[in-house]
């Protein structure tokens, strides 16, 4: 473990506004995680450039994007997907998140609904949740049958490569946490009355349930394998260091113009 020293530089940050910001607005105070804050949010505005860099490379070249995020309940898929687009053209992205399929969509092919949800040129999309959930939150929580599930898991690899094949490019992100994390992070949402509305009768089950989607995780990532697209796992009990993570891991992904000018 690395010692905090308060050395000329960390003093230097701590004397900005925001470093008294970050210091004073917590208790009790701590100067080491005010200079990491304020070190995490130059690292952060650094990327969120970048991907605008990126926006306007794929608006310009008429690219095709989707960025879906995965992960556990309470994993910090949300609060990345935030920090990615804040700064992005809004006209140019969307944000996805689908409810329970409606009783027509039931009746669909699985993927049709998200299939009506893909960019058009020059447009990004980001998925909280996507068509994973077949592959672990329906099957761990008897949303859908063994029949369906296998149909899934027998189509996924196939339908990714079609995307990939028709030009749009997929990047696919994993959000990963530890039991204890979830545990901590599902007690502060119970407790703050400003985000109890985020838990759901999905979430009250997941510590329960851990093993249970354990087991389908590790049968999604064995699947998948052979599939086009590889998954990256980021690491999410740190929310600063996954979101950091996450965005540099989509800028890697996607062999934008590094020199055009925004």
């Amino acid at each position: 473990m690395i010692e905090f020293t308060l050395n000329e530089e960390n003093v230097e940050i701590l004397n900005t506004n925001k470093g008294l910001t970050s210091l004073l607005s917590r208790e009790p105070y701590n100067l080491e995680k005010a200079v990491r804050y304020v070190k995490y949010e130059k690292r952060l505005k650094k990327l969120q450039v970048e991907l605008i860099r990126m926006q306007s490379w794929a608006i310009k070249e008429n690219e095709r994007i989707i960025i879906i995020f995965e992960g556990r309940d309470a994993a910090g898929k949300g609060g990345a997907i935030r920090r990615a687009t804040e700064r992005m053209n809004p006209r140019h992205l969307r944000k996805v998140a689908l409810p329970r399929p409606s009783e027509d969509e039931k009746t669909q092919w699985y993927f049709q609904r998200y299939v009506s949800q893909f960019p058009k040129a020059g447009e990004i999309i980001f998925f909280d949740r996507s068509w994973y959930n077949r592959a672990v939150v329906e099957p761990v929580n008897g949303f859908c049958t063994q029949e369906e599930y296998e149909i899934f898991m027998s189509q996924v690899n196939d339908f990714e490569r079609m995307i990939v094949e028709s030009g749009i490019r997929l990047v696919k992100i994993y959000m990963s946490i530890s039991k204890k994390e979830q545990a901590k992070r599902f007690e502060d949402i119970k407790n703050n009355p400003l985000k109890q509305w985020k838990m759901t009768a999905v979430d009250r089950r997941a510590q329960e349930l851990w093993d249970v989607y354990t087991h389908y995780k590790g049968k999604m990532f064995e699947k998948t394998k052979e599939g086009s697209v590889p998954w990256k796992i980021i690491r999410a009990n740190k929310k600063t260091i996954a979101r950091v993570n996450a965005i540099t891991h989509i800028l890697k992904s996607i062999p934008y113009d590094k020199n055009l000018e925004i």
